[in-house]
């Protein structure tokens, strides 16, 4: 690695681009070793200016406005959110300079005797299955932490006192990451999405399948065509699937509502050992099985016991927004799914209930939603759609749902959930789901999906009780 290794004494200049939360620490920490380091900011603002002010503190240069790439640069640390076709990085391209991510860096900053990697990336329930996989750990009595995409950068992680990390990775990430080498990798789903930024299906897919590259433990999704794929033309290692169904010797799978493990068991019949049951798991949605699933395969590949695997699962507590049940009025159940915000997270979470008032719409960063609206239209019983891209679900629920009610709120201003929930609320006879499952990023009307659901959850509680 030219860059880094030039940071040794022989003058090399080190380029951030991008002052968010990965850019902050790979800044922070090449400094500390000793890197020249410039960052490039295009946007400004106080947050931005006082985490400058603080990088000035080593050493560390900040530029803010438009972005070139600076002379005598020998590597490029790209945050995630910067496409590939940016200019700064298409230009140091062409001059042949480097360009990894902060995961990348992360990897080759590691020490000797470094706490192992245990990584995971998928389109939909990446954080749920990282956090499971942690409680599991720690269930265990190992010193674990959950990094990456998650929150936390890896950078911040490596040299730490750790037993083992648990590493989320998105596409972005793993684009701009080479020579990872975790001790198990899985893919938990592979469905269409940031297409904008990657260009084609293919190259999102093929980013999701670097995690298997180095990994002598794969673990898929049997139940996804793109995860068996990904596996199949992976590197030589031992295989594992996961499947809602009864699984088959080298697989983890469901017995009767049970978590069961015929791929780490010993013996050559691969017996079936017990992980868990169904009910251990809070909010047992068929998707969060599978996230539990993929979740104890890494965990038993690393030789956590069947025990703290249940235990690990029960005591699991899952982050906000996600399928959580907001309130019931007048029969209504309200629940918040801000976090699906592509279609494939919106499908998993509509089949979870029978009869559903839909709230969707939003950013759909070139997705489809044919699909999802077609086999979703038996369970709906309206919709209520908001944001930029709305009038592309309204016309994919005329094609396949013609007969289920739409009412479009083109407000944008900061009441518009009140709007929205009141429309659903009018839609929604007892015994309905209200279920905000955009299908769609938030980024057009809120700060985030959290700002999202918390406003839904806001305009649900300020519902009036119904007359009895």
């Amino acid at each position: 690695m030219r860059g880094v290794l030039a940071c040794g004494g022989m003058g090399g200049l080190v380029c951030v681009a991008g002052l968010g939360i990965s850019g902050r620490a790979a800044a922070r920490r090449l400094a500390q070793a000793g890197c020249e380091v410039i960052v490039l900011e295009s946007r400004d603002g106080e947050e931005r200016r006082a985490a400058a002010a603080d990088l000035a503190e080593l050493g560390v240069r900040v530029l803010f406005g438009p972005a070139h790439l600076p002379e005598g640069v020998s590597l490029v640390v790209t945050s995630p959110g910067w496409r590939p076709d940016h200019p700064v990085l298409t230009a140091a391209a062409a001059a042949g300079v480097e360009v990894i991510g902060e995961v990348e860096l992360a990897w080759r900053l590691r020490p000797g005797g470094a706490a192992p990697w245990l990584a995971l990336t998928g389109t939909n329930g990446k954080t749920t299955t990282v956090r499971m996989l942690t409680a599991m750990l720690t269930a265990a009595g190992r010193n674990a932490l959950a990094v990456g995409n998650v929150g936390t950068p890896v950078i911040e992680a490596v040299d730490g006192p750790y037993d083992v990390l648990a590493v989320e990775l998105s596409s972005f990430q793993l684009h701009w990451s080479s020579s990872l080498a975790p001790q198990a990798a899985a893919v938990l789903n592979v469905a269409p999405d940031h297409l904008d930024w990657h260009g084609s299906m293919d190259a999102y897919t093929r980013a999701k399948g670097r995690i298997f590259a180095r990994a002598p433990v794969l673990v898929f999704n049997a139940d996804d065509p793109w995860p068996v794929r990904l596996a199949e033309e992976g590197p030589h290692g031992l295989k594992v699937g996961f499947t809602l169904r009864s699984p088959r010797p080298g697989q983890l799978g469901v017995v009767d509502d049970v978590l069961v493990d015929r791929a780490f068991a010993a013996g050559p019949a691969h017996e079936a050992v017990e992980l868990a049951g169904v009910t251990d798991i809070r909010s047992p949605a068929p998707h969060n099985v599978a996230d539990a699933l993929a979740a104890a395969a890494l965990a038993r590949a690393h030789g956590i016991p069947a025990a703290a695997v249940r235990q690990g699962l029960a005591g699991h507590v899952p982050d906000p927004h996600r399928i959580a049940h907001v309130a019931g009025v007048g029969g209504v159940d309200y629940v918040d799914d801000s976090k699906a915000t592509n279609p494939h997270a919106a499908a998993a979470s509509l089949a979870a209930f029978r009869s559903v008032v839909w709230i969707a719409g939003g950013q759909l960063k070139g997705a489809d939603v044919d699909d999802l609206v077609r086999q979703a239209a038996s369970r709906l019983r309206g919709a209520v759609l908001l944001g930029v891209d709305r009038e592309r679900i309204r016309e994919a629920l005329e094609r396949h749902a013609p007969s289920v009610p739409v009412i479009e709120v083109a407000d944008r201003d900061g009441g518009v959930m009140e709007r929205v929930v009141a429309e659903a609320a009018r839609l929604a006879a007892s015994g309905d789901t209200v279920l905000l499952a955009p299908a769609a990023a938030s980024l057009d009307m809120f700060a985030g999906y959290g700002e999202r659901g918390d406003a839904f959850a806001r305009a649900v509680l300020a519902l009036p009780a119904p007359l009895s």
